[in-house]
């Protein structure tokens, strides 16, 4: 999902510049994955925890990485979800 269609900039805190930029000096700017230098912050468990303790400082392609295995766990969990489901009787052997 893009930021475009998100609502994610929205639901983050007030003070999100100041707190990144903590994580960010916190963690020297190293990204906690690879060890490169870190541009982004990352929600370590996803959801709205936007605790200290649940930020880290991370690159930007490990960033995208790891929210595209997210996305795609998400993806095919529906996806397994959907084949579960018993098949319907076809409407002409009711």
């Amino acid at each position: 999902m893009a930021w475009s269609t998100s609502d994610r900039r929205a639901r983050l805190p007030k003070d999100w510049p100041a707190r990144r930029a903590r994580i960010l000096a916190r963690d020297h700017a190293t990204c906690y994955v690879c060890g490169r230098q870190a541009t982004e912050v990352d929600h370590v468990r996803r959801g709205d925890d936007h605790s200290e303790g649940n930020l880290k400082a991370i690159c930007g392609s490990c960033h995208r990485a790891k929210s595209s295995r997210e996305g795609g766990s998400a993806t095919r969990w529906r996806y397994q979800a959907r084949r579960r489901r018993p098949p319907e009787a076809h409407p002409g052997l009711r």
